[in-house]
C-alpha cells in the first residue's frame, strides 16, 4: 500500500528536519543550536519545524528516540542449547558491531553524548535505555546458565563485560575522540577476542 503524496512529503520533511537537527547539535551543541538554524539547515520554514515539533527539547527527545529504536531493533539472541556458544555469540556481536560501526547510529549518539554531558540527569536518562535496550544478551547468559553452560556469575556483570569489549575500542573512540570506525579486518579481530576472552572465563567445560 503506497502512501498519499502529501504524506510522502510530510515525512521527507520531518526527516529533514531531524536529520538538520542532528548536524547542528553535532556542530554548535545543543544550548546554541536554534530553531531558526535548523529550519534554514532543512531548508524548510520555521513554522514548519514547529509543525512536527513544538520545541527544541521536543525535537532533541525525537533524536533520542531514534537512538532507542536502532539500538532496540536489534534481532533477539535466542540461545540454542545444541548450538556452539561461539557461534552464537560472534553472530550476535557481529550484529553489535554493524549496528556501533553505522555512521548514523554513531551520529545520533554524538548528539545524545555532547547533550547530556552537562545534565546529570538527562545522561542517566540515556544511559538506563541504553542498557534496557542490551537485555538481550542478559536473557540469552541466563538461559545458557541454566542448562549448565556457563558459570554461576551475575549475567548483567557478565552481559556489560561483554559488551564493553567492544564499546570500548568500537564506540567511544569514535563518539568521544573522533577515532576513524573500525575496519572489517578490525571488526572481526575484535569480535573474536571479545569471544574468546569471555568464554576462556565464564565457560563450564564439560567432563569426559
Amino acid at each position: 500500500m503506497h502512501l498519499p503524496i502529501a504524506q510522502r512529503q510530510t515525512d521527507r520533511k520531518r526527516a529533514a528536519i531531524l536529520q538538520a537537527a542532528i548536524v547542528e547539535f553535532r556542530n554548535a551543541g545543543f544550548e546554541a543550536t536554534s530553531m531558526d538554524k535548523i529550519a534554514a539547515t532543512a531548508e524548510v520554514s520555521k513554522r514548519t519545524v514547529y509543525n512536527h515539533f513544538s520545541s527544541k527539547e521536543d525535537l532533541f527527545a525525537a533524536i533520542l528516540l531514534q537512538l532507542w529504536q536502532t539500538a532496540s531493533t536489534q534481532e533477539a539472541l535466542a540461545y540454542e542449547s545444541k548450538s556452539s556458544l561461539q557461534i552464537q555469540l560472534d553472530e550476535f556481536l557481529s550484529r553489535k558491531m554493524r549496528m556501533l560501526c553505522d555512521p548514523n547510529f554513531l551520529d545520533l549518539a554524538r548528539v545524545a553524548v555532547a547533550a547530556t554531558i552537562h545534565t546529570p540527569d538527562r545522561a542517566r536518562d540515556m544511559v538506563d535505555k541504553l542498557k534496557q535496550s542490551e537485555q538481550g544478551i542478559v536473557t540469552w547468559i541466563k538461559a545458557a546458565q541454566q542448562d549448565g553452560r556457563l558459570n554461576k556469575a551475575d549475567p548483567l556483570l557478565m552481559g556489560d563485560m561483554l559488551m564493553g569489549q567492544l564499546k570500548s575500542l568500537a564506540f567511544w573512540p569514535q563518539v568521544a575522540m573522533g577515532q576513524p570506525i573500525l575496519n572489517p579486518e578490525q571488526q572481526q579481530i575484535l569480535i573474536q577476542t571479545s569471544v574468546a576472552l569471555f568464554l576462556n572465563f565464564y565457560e563450564l567445560k564439560l567432563k569426559s
